[in-house]
């Protein structure tokens, strides 16, 4: 019995087809997780699933009542609601349910309105609508979450965790989660893997961290040239798999084309093979030709190039005795490292521990309370921000990378930036777009490929693999394995820090900042807690172009005049968003939309998409002042 079945489904946006006769069943409780490059569709299939895209040719049918929850991948707002009322939202259709059954039982109905009552009673008895209230405290009180507590005093870890529980509240048949760990750290993905894991539903998920989809998946459907693929068993077995199955459809295709090369070959000769052909064979050809048209090649391979400069001395930094904190609150204390030349180091820590504000100390962002930081000879430094604040959202990827040129330099030659962009999955129109139009994955390539155009022997990594689709991930740490020069990464991916690091900093319980020798797996086998910390802290002053001031350290008891206003101004900022969101949204969900023309569709969709991230961005600026607010008002 299936729960949701997508019959001989095809999908496009204007001349780009994301699903042709695409076929896909979800079965009660198993855990599917949905691979694909970005923008090959995976969010549109979610979208086919509950109902909210309708396909341009097949049938979605959905099994009875069925009841499904997204956990999506926004962070909700707060809105100035408690967490109880948040999550009671889940129940709406629910309750909405019981109201219905209260008028029908009232009703005088006949054997088939009273089997129809019936089946109605056991529906809300299996989603827990005859008690709400109950139901939203006993999954506020599983979670962990105070269900008179306000939103806006939640941590992101903890309104990731709202969101679940709200979610799934009606005890959903199917749960849908759309990048569930994005911006989590490793405490609140670890609770996340244990909590789906213990849920007894299906789930639908789309994730780029290996690591959660190899623990939690039972089969992985794959978005490949407009096919959902399906591949029983968890990653390590769809890696093999897969590569079993490219490998016997490239000697399929070269068998056939050589026979078709050699049938044209028979075809064009001259007068004497023609008196003795026969027709069956040039009928046979023709069908090879129609088959050989009609066939789809595997996406080209994403080719990443970091260009590496001369060798720095061997001496890269020393930091000794290192302290800083924001007012009275400190994150780093008598802290010293040293780098050499050709080390490579991963830095681990939960949220708001410090891991940006030591890299931006070491950067010379911001100085430190105490302590020196010297730095050795010929370094070139080479930095990935997470924030991405040196994008200029109207300039094209091309002039992004290119820096306004056409050309960029690799390996001493000049090769085209169209070219280049090619190899991080940019076509030519898509080299030539607007980077407010990107998606958050494409803009974290846009940061890369210009990046590792730039010679750089030390480079420093804040978050690089946000948003990043699995293959490019894989072929991103292939390159810098290969990477001769200095490394530090921070990431919460732990399959990425296995890959590329070889020694560990660990943002401990104690307040130190420990070394260990090893990558992420080597360090967790001894078992050390991480410290906790969800204060987001202020970000440093940063110019446009790129280059950095100097600040000194927070020392204010109170937000200053300038952020008190902007915190009171967003509110207000945020509510106008949703508003022209939701006006946005109420067009897509029209059924003729998507019927009109390309140039007619297309600038909502783009205008929707830039909403969505500067909503984001708004809520999370938002909850950034408010947390420190909190924190100030907490001091006095």
């Amino acid at each position: 019995m299936f729960l949701v079945h997508l019959d001989a489904v095809s999908l496009a946006f204007g001349p780009r087809k994301l699903l042709r006769e695409a076929d896909l069943s979800i079965e009660p409780g198993e855990r599917v997780c949905l691979v694909g490059r970005n923008g090959a569709g995976k969010t549109s299939v979610l979208r086919l699933v509950t109902g909210i895209q309708e396909p341009d040719e097949g049938e979605v049918r959905r099994h009875g009542d069925l009841c499904v929850s997204e956990l999506e991948q926004i962070l909700p707002g707060d809105e100035g609601r408690q967490v109880g009322t948040f999550v009671a939202e889940g129940l709406a259709d629910i309750i909405q349910m019981t109201q219905r059954y209260r008028e029908q039982a009232a009703a005088d109905l006949d054997p088939p309105g009273l089997k129809a009552l019936q089946d109605l009673h056991s529906h809300i008895d299996a989603h827990g609508g005859w008690h709400p209230q109950q139901q939203v405290e006993s999954i506020c009180s599983e979670m962990g979450l105070d269900p008179a507590q306000p939103m806006k005093a939640l941590s992101g870890g903890w309104r990731r965790r709202a969101a679940l529980a709200r979610a799934l509240a009606p005890r959903p048949d199917l749960l849908l989660l759309d990048e569930p760990t994005n911006h989590l750290d490793f405490e609140a993905i670890s609770w996340l893997e244990q909590r789906i894991a213990a849920f007894s539903g299906a789930v639908l998920f789309i994730t780029h961290d290996r690591a959660f989809l190899q623990r939690l998946a039972t089969r992985i459907v794959e978005i490949d040239r407009g096919k959902l693929r399906s591949w029983p068993g968890d990653y390590s077995d769809f890696l093999r798999r897969r590569a079993e199955a490219l490998e016997a459809e490239h000697h399929a295709n070269t068998e056939f084309d050589r026979k078709l090369a050699e049938e044209e070959i028979w075809i064009r000769q001259g007068i004497k093979a023609r008196r003795t052909r026969n027709e069956g064979r040039v009928r046979a050809l023709e069908a090879m030709r129609e088959v050989r048209a009609a066939r789809v090649n595997p996406d080209a391979r994403a080719r990443v190039h970091i260009e590496e400069a001369d060798q720095s001395g061997r001496k890269v930094l020393d930091a000794r005795n290192l302290s800083f904190g924001y007012g009275d609150t400190p994150l780093i204390r008598d802290f010293s490292l040293r780098i050499r030349r050709g080390d490579r180091i991963g830095l681990v820590g939960n949220n708001g521990v410090g891991k940006s504000t030591l890299l931006r100390l070491l950067l010379g962002e911001i100085e430190p309370d105490a302590g020196s930081i010297k730095w050795g000879v010929n370094v070139q430094l080479g930095y990935f921000d997470q924030h991405r604040r040196e994008l200029d959202l109207d300039k094209t990827v091309a002039q992004i990378v290119g820096d306004g040129r056409e050309y960029v330099t690799l390996d001493g030659k000049a090769r085209h930036v169209v070219g280049y962009l090619r190899g991080f999955l940019f076509s030519a129109k898509r080299a030539l777009t607007p980077v407010r139009a990107l998606s958050g994955g494409e803009r974290n390539r846009v940061i890369l490929a210009r990046l590792f155009t730039q010679p750089a022997n030390f480079l420093i990594l804040d978050e690089p693999t946000n948003d990043l689709d699995v293959e490019t991930l894989e072929v991103f740490e292939e390159k810098l394995t290969e990477y001769s020069g200095t490394l530090i990464v921070v990431s919460h991916d732990r399959v990425f820090l296995d890959n590329t690091v070889s020694a560990i900093l660990a943002f401990e319980s104690d307040g130190s900042i420990r070394p260990y020798v090893g990558n992420y797996s080597d360090w967790a086998r001894h078992g050390r807690p991480l410290a906790s910390g969800e204060v987001k802290r202020s970000q440093a002053d940063q110019s446009d172009n790129g280059t950095f001031r100097q600040t000194r350290p927070v020392s204010a008891r109170k937000l200053s005049y300038k952020l008190q206003r902007e915190l009171d101004s967003l509110p207000g900022v945020i509510e106008s968003v949703e508003i022209q969101l939701e006006r946005l949204r109420s067009q897509t969900l029209d059924p003729e939309f998507y019927q009109r023309e390309y140039s007619e569709t297309q600038p909502v969709l783009d205008q929707l998409a830039d909403l969505e991230r500067e909503l984001e961005e708004h809520l999370e600026r938002w909850s950034e002042l408010e947390e420190m607010s909190t924190v100030f008002t907490s001091k006095q």
